[in-house]
């Protein structure tokens, strides 16, 4: 199975441009042949455990599941299902779908080429500066002619305001509140309850998920959610070091000169 080195770049390293290499954060590994994400081999996600992807999690994760849905498509050569998969995921600011649908337009797989139209998506893929997408943003930006930048700006302000981070985060927001009230703890106190998963790749083997990892705040709050994923994709803010401020202390008052 033969796949774009684009989505190698954006699957197996998020940060394969912006580190060395022993600073790499995770990585998701493809299992080839890549089988539909609800059974059989399952694609990885970077930062998340195989066995949390239950039927019960893609739900609360529709950013995820509809990306997962169209790496599937694609891979299987159904353009047509993978970008409408991929649009899916997108309203749900999922940054790597975006870029795959800016890399189908730039390249023209599935649909006609559209170079102004595919650095547009990838702009919006760029929003929150992860490194693999600014540098396609910019490659794209520097291999077109000024007529399509002036056409790829206008026709990026209506993607942007349906798309963008703005009005996407929200509604994937308002989806993990929903969900999170139906399946998760109310009180955030899950004690040593294990969960048996009826879906996913450990379905019917006998293995159980912690409550506590299933639960972890990073995949149910949207404000922990998105800073998870930043991390995961390597977002400028990330990376940030941390400094360590002590007590005020009363510097020495300077001799007086005679």
């Amino acid at each position: 199975m033969k796949f774009s080195a684009f989505v190698l770049l954006v699957s197996l390293s998020p940060a394969l441009a912006a580190a060395p290499p022993a600073d790499l954060p995770h990585k998701a590994e493809w299992q080839a042949p890549v089988e539909r994400p609800k059974q059989g081999d399952f694609v990885g996600e970077p930062g998340i455990s195989p066995e949390l992807m239950t039927e019960g999690f893609l739900s609360a994760h529709p950013d995820l599941r509809w990306r997962r849905e169209g790496l599937h498509a694609y891979a299987n050569k159904r353009y047509d299902q993978a970008m409408q998969h991929f649009l899916r995921a997108a309203r749900y600011a999922d940054k790597p779908a975006q870029a795959m649908i800016a890399e189908m337009y730039w390249k023209g797989i599935g649909v006609p080429r559209d170079r102004a139209l595919g650095y547009a998506w990838m702009d919006l893929a760029a929003e929150r500066f992860y490194s693999n997408f600014v540098i396609k943003r910019e490659q794209y930006w520097g291999a077109i002619s000024e007529t399509e930048q002036r056409d790829a700006i206008e026709r990026g302000q209506p993607l942007l305001a349906e798309y963008g981070d703005d009005v996407a985060k929200p509604r994937m927001a308002k989806i993990l509140r929903k969900e999170r009230a139906v399946t998760g703890s109310r009180v955030g106190f899950v004690g040593n309850l294990e969960i048996i998963p009826f879906t996913g790749p450990n379905a019917g083997s006998g293995m159980t998920i912690r409550a506590d990892e299933y639960y972890a705040p990073k995949y149910w709050r949207a404000d922990k959610y998105f800073e998870w994923q930043d991390q995961v994709w390597d977002a400028p803010a990330a990376r940030k070091g941390r400094v360590n401020v002590g007590d005020i202390e009363q510097a020495d008052k300077p001799a007086k000169q005679e």
